[in-house]
């Protein structure tokens, strides 16, 4: 069979029924932090994709960083949890959980007894908090002692256990998009002069102790790693990323993971250090599985795989409004436009009631 969007993939020990990916959506509807029936729903429906990476969750009670996200550091949260993978399975979709903490991008309202977030280094970034309460100017974090970090990799490790014990396929790590990780692997977040700090390998460090930790408890084969090499999201900037990156890479390509799941969006800053950066440099440093995530649709998509680009695309946007996304795909039907009002909160309005090909919600 040609290699297409819809052929199958191995991944790991698993073999997938297509390169249809759901990528992670932070969707807001785990009041009290415990996923519920109304997810289970949600994630079951889509479960034709060839593999389902949840939304962002966060490791820590000091890992949260908006309203209403699911955790995975709590007994309570890893039986939700488990409704979730149960209901997936039960359709028989795969399910990797992202395992995240959102560093300085919190606010004190959010956090345990009112404590300032945590980041590489006390910089404040522009922009706002979503909070309980409405937006909130963000604040100054409060830079993480040498003493804390391994506290930090345990967090992960322990999610990691949480996630295996909640019945997931395998994880993703969250490296990307101005959170935690993202904080310690650019220059323009982490300014320490520790061994986590300065030199790319230093800066590398603790992304690479998070994924040996994490590899520990699932094998390398069943853990992917997301970046996001140039996305200013969350006032973020590198000096140079494609050193900064392109070493990232090498360094997680010895590990033996099952993936690399980068996320195309932005461009190198004017007067950015050497040439313009192509992210097709990281997949061509990458032994094997690579997703590649950034407004695709059905079109590009294929011809990233044709042409050797990726091996699999996650969707975001697309999988919202669209629960059988790989049959509309299959069949060349239109598809439901998303609603973004319904994005983030709320209740199965603009969640679970997406009409499939067949006029369901369901």
């Amino acid at each position: 069979m040609s290699k297409g969007l819809l052929s199958p993939i191995d991944l790991g020990p698993y073999h997938l029924p297509n390169r249809v990916f759901m990528a992670p959506l932070t969707r807001n509807r785990a009041p009290g932090t415990v996923p519920n029936a109304l997810m289970a729903e949600y994630y079951a429906q889509r479960a034709t994709a060839g593999l389902i990476i949840s939304e962002a969750t966060p490791v820590a009670a000091h890992g949260h960083g908006y309203p209403d996200t699911p955790g995975i550091h709590t007994t309570e949260q890893v039986a939700g949890w488990r409704g979730v993978t149960e209901a997936v399975h039960a359709r028989g979709g795969h399910m990797f959980l992202q395992l995240w903490h959102v560093g300085r991008i919190s606010h004190p309202s959010l956090q345990p007894d009112g404590a300032l977030p945590i980041a590489p280094s006390a910089i404040r970034p522009q922009g706002e908090a979503v909070t309980p309460e409405g937006p909130r100017p963000f604040v100054t974090p409060r830079a993480v002692t040498l003493e804390e970090i391994p506290g930090l990799i345990e967090d992960y490790r322990r999610g990691a256990a949480n996630a295996l014990e909640a019945g997931f396929d395998g994880v993703e790590v969250h490296a990307a998009n101005g959170y935690l990780i993202d904080q310690f692997l650019r220059d323009g977040t982490n300014h320490r002069t520790d061994r986590y700090g300065g030199s790319i390998e230093n800066r590398c460090r603790f992304l690479l102790e998070v994924v040996e930790a994490v590899t520990g408890v699932w094998g390398p084969e069943r853990v992917g790693v997301r970046l996001s090499p140039l996305n200013p999201f969350n006032d973020m900037h590198d000096s140079d990323p494609r050193a900064t990156f392109t070493r990232v890479v090498e360094a997680l390509d010895r590990f033996g993971l099952a993936y690399l799941h980068v996320t195309e969006w932005g461009s190198d800053e004017p007067g950015a250090a050497g040439p313009p950066f192509d992210l097709q440099e990281l997949r061509r440093r990458w032994g094997r599985v690579y997703v590649a995530n950034g407004g695709y649709d059905q079109a590009r998509a294929e011809a990233a795989i044709r042409e050797g680009r990726a091996d699999a695309v996650a969707f975001g946007r697309l999988y919202i409004a669209n629960p059988d996304l790989v049959e509309r795909f299959r069949r060349g039907a239109p598809l439901n436009i998303p609603d973004p009002a319904t994005f983030y909160g709320g209740d199965a309005h603009g969640y679970t009631d997406y009409p499939t090909l067949d006029g369901t919600g369901t």
